[in-house]
C-alpha cells in the first residue's frame, strides 16, 4: 500500500511540474542587412528571409533568433550570459565578442543564434527583451 502511494505521488509531483527545454541552438552568421534584431519564426519562409537554414520542425517547434551587427571584419560571435522567463516575459543577456585577431575584411553580415524551442511554450503577449551585461537594451519583441 506505501509503494503504491509513493508511486502515485510520485506522479502527481512530475506532472504539476513542467520544465520547458529548449530543443537545440545554433550560432552563426547572416548576409542579410540591418541592425540588432530579436525574431519569432514561425515557418521556413521567415527563416530563409533571415539567411538562416535549420532544421526546425515547424508543425512543432517555433525558431526564436537574436541577430547582431551588421559587422564588416569576420569572426564577431555572440555570447549568451543568462536567459530567464516567466509567464509574462522572457529576458536574455547577451553580447557579442570581438575577434581577437582583429578579423579580416569582409562583406557586411550579422551574427546569430537560434533557438528551436517547443511550440507548447508559445504565449501571445509575452515580451522577448535582449539586453547587455549592463542592462542596456539590445532588441524587443512581443509574440503574436
Amino acid at each position: 500500500m506505501r509503494r503504491l502511494a509513493a508511486v502515485c505521488a510520485l506522479v502527481l509531483l512530475l506532472t504539476g511540474c513542467r520544465e520547458v527545454r529548449v530543443k537545440a541552438y545554433r550560432q552563426g552568421a547572416s548576409a542579410t542587412s540591418g541592425g540588432n534584431q530579436i525574431a519569432v519564426v514561425r515557418n521556413r519562409r521567415e527563416l530563409e528571409e533571415l539567411g538562416i537554414r535549420a532544421p526546425v520542425r515547424f508543425n512543432h517547434e517555433f525558431g526564436v533568433v537574436l541577430l547582431m551587427g551588421p559587422h564588416r571584419e569576420t569572426g564577431w560571435r555572440q555570447a549568451i550570459e543568462s536567459i530567464r522567463a516567466n509567464a509574462d516575459r522572457i529576458r536574455i543577456v547577451a553580447f557579442e565578442r570581438e575577434p581577437a585577431d582583429g578579423g579580416e575584411p569582409s562583406e557586411a553580415y550579422r551574427s546569430y543564434t537560434l533557438w528551436i524551442v517547443p511550440n507548447s511554450v508559445y504565449r501571445i503577449g509575452s515580451s522577448l527583451d535582449v539586453v547587455t551585461p549592463e542592462g542596456d537594451t539590445i532588441a524587443t519583441t512581443t509574440l503574436r
